[in-house]
């Protein structure tokens, strides 16, 4: 919107023709996201705690929990805020792949809005059933998927792409939509499982969002993707300044969730991250990367289902307790150094999957 506006003058000023160029308008987004962030987060986090909107710890957690009962949620909403504000003053708004990701991210956010809200109004904290929750997230994901697969534009609307590997790319037809289904929908409660602890999710999803916005831009940009030997995806590029607008508000809002945090983003923040970096990757053929990028991601969830399906078969459990942060904070790990080390495996991981472009 701003930057339709302001392009629109280059030719009476010609500087204002820097305005063009993606990695410009990118170092705005983050600017703008972290800037919002900052200055909205301490009048949201008292909105917050007046409508007693707070989080409920669970009484089987680890002990030191129990100080953070009464800390403010929903603080996602802040995120999110972040993200649109950012995109809309400096995104093309004729880009189609620019309003998917924001439905995306609102659609997946609202339903984590909906969750947070009767977590906190129902007495017991359930929120949504999973039916319910997953119901609503195959749903929207569909939808996306579907709009996604109907692409005129996009070469490679059923196509598979696996890094390390020049030519490998496998046409999954019609199969690619529900493919697309499960990657959104994982990718967005993956996060969501990650959210246990101060700072921890929110960091992640920087790092990802990082490095997944190097490969956009490379995805996105003729000369250098033919160069990497990646797929030219025409009109994808302009999601690096989206990547930028999550990465500048992840920051910002990293300021005031890191140990000890002052609110937490709630599932309104965990699904809504989740479920935009899931599109990303549907959207950009990074879906395998993401699985690299986004490693720990996968490995909390793996966590859970092999809790789950110890005690269900067995009885007994294979981790003290799940998702695996929780496993580390029991066997005596303080909680920054749980956080701290995660975050170094989540960059090794980034650096893995940006390492993907050179060895193909």
């Amino acid at each position: 919107m701003l930057y339709s506006l302001i392009f629109s003058l280059h030719e009476w000023f010609s500087p204002l023709n820097v305005f063009r160029y993606i990695t410009f308008r990118t170092s705005l987004a983050v600017l703008t996201a972290m800037l919002v962030s900052f200055l909205l987060g301490p009048w949201v986090i008292k909105k917050l705690k007046r409508l007693s909107l707070t989080q409920h710890i669970r009484v089987d957690g680890p002990k030191a929990h129990i100080g953070k009962a009464g800390t403010p949620t929903m603080g996602g909403i802040l995120i999110i805020l972040s993200i649109l504000l950012s995109i809309l003053m400096w995104g093309d708004l004729k880009n189609i792949y620019i309003w998917t990701m924001i439905v995306s991210i609102i659609g997946f956010g609202g339903i984590g809005l909906l969750d947070d809200y009767l977590k906190i109004s129902m007495k017991s904290h359930k929120g949504l059933r999973a039916y319910q929750k997953f119901g609503m997230q195959i749903v929207l994901a569909l939808g996306i998927g579907v709009f996604l697969y109907m692409n005129p534009k996009d070469p490679y609307t059923d196509v598979l792409s696996v890094p390390f590997f020049k030519r490998w790319l496998f046409d999954l037809g019609w199969l690619y939509i529900p493919f697309s289904v499960m990657v959104m929908v994982g990718s967005s409660n993956a996060v969501n499982l990650t959210d246990g602890i101060d700072g921890l999710a929110i960091g992640l999803v920087a790092v990802a969002v990082l490095a997944n916005g190097v490969l956009v831009y490379l995805s996105g940009h003729k000369g250098l993707a033919q160069y990497l030997q990646v797929l030219y995806l025409p009109g994808t590029g302009e999601l690096t300044v989206f990547c930028g607008a999550m990465f500048g508000a992840a920051l910002g809002f990293l300021w005031y969730n890191s140990y000890p945090a002052d609110v937490f983003m709630g599932d309104v923040g965990s699904l809504g991250l989740g479920g935009a970096l899931g599109t990303l990757a549907i959207i950009t053929k990074h879906e395998i990367v993401l699985a690299v990028v986004g490693g720990i991601f996968v490995i909390e969830t793996v966590s859970v289902m092999l809790q789950v399906a110890s005690f269900k078969l067995t009885g007994r459990r294979v981790f003290r307790m799940a998702p695996i942060h929780h496993h580390f904070e029991l066997k005596g790990w303080p909680e920054p150094k749980v956080i701290v080390r995660f975050w170094i495996v989540g960059i090794v991981l980034a650096l893995l999957s940006l390492a993907t472009l050179k060895v193909r």
